[in-house]
């Protein structure tokens, strides 16, 4: 997994511009109080910026080099093999780490398996049908042989997250002066080749299997209207 050119996308003036807007997201995305569990998968070195890790005791940084701010838990290690228990955590962030995992459904996988029903998962990834994102992925790859990366659609992780019985909550475009958020499902417009990068807030759901057993056939009790009037007529008789 390499995310080289997510550190040096992120020094072009383009990409300071998108990333002011993506901490405004984040920061405005963590909804849950101090003492809940929040988990970041990918460190960035910037996480002070959205978010005071000295207030979260339980703020956890997973990374495969043990990065992060000096403030959050830093645990070292795959995303696609999560040492975290299951159903532990109230908010996962993903910033800009699926694009660059080659084991990124099982990372999907993983996200859904700690986090609590009902608690949310916001993920970044780079928008691939923008122009100039793919420009500077090419002249990257052609700078440097180690980087790799494998651009996911919105369609796609908006599929993969209903396969995980995940809702979408919100999803959001991201260029280099606003920020476009919609309940839902993405909107297909002109900021879909606009739009350098994507966001997506969605709730886990879990269902209760209700078990169907068969209905034991009860005896009818049932006079037909014949026997009745039969009934009536004898008595009426006997009087």
């Amino acid at each position: 997994m390499k995310r080289k050119f997510l550190f040096s996308f992120f020094e072009t003036p383009q990409g300071k511009l998108l990333q002011v807007q993506e901490n405004k997201y984040l920061a405005r995305s963590i909804t849950v109080s101090c003492k809940q569990t929040v988990l970041q998968i990918g460190s960035l070195g910037w996480e002070n910026t959205f978010i005071d890790c000295s207030l979260y005791k339980r703020y956890s940084i997973v990374d495969v080099k043990g990065k992060g701010c000096n403030e959050a838990v830093k645990i070292r290690a795959n995303p696609f093999k999560l040492p975290i228990q299951t159903e532990s955590v109230d908010l996962v962030l993903v910033p800009h780490l699926i694009e660059f995992d080659l084991n990124r459904f099982q990372t999907m996988r993983e996200i859904e398996r700690v986090l609590k029903p009902g608690g949310d998962v916001v993920i970044i990834c780079f928008n691939p049908l923008n122009i100039y994102v793919r420009m500077q992925s090419v002249w990257n790859k052609k700078m440097s042989d180690s980087w790799h990366s494998y651009f996911i659609s919105r369609g796609r992780m908006s599929d993969w997250l209903k396969i995980l019985n995940f809702e979408i909550k919100t999803t959001s475009e991201f260029t280099i002066d606003s920020i476009i958020t919609t309940p839902d499902r993405f909107k297909i417009g002109k900021r879909t080749f606009l739009s350098m990068a994507f966001g997506v807030k969605a709730v886990k759901r879990q269902y209760t299997l209700i078990p169907l057993t068969p209905v034991k056939a009860q005896p009818t009790r049932l006079i037909t209207a014949a026997m009745g009037v039969k009934s009536t007529i004898h008595r009426t008789n006997d009087d």
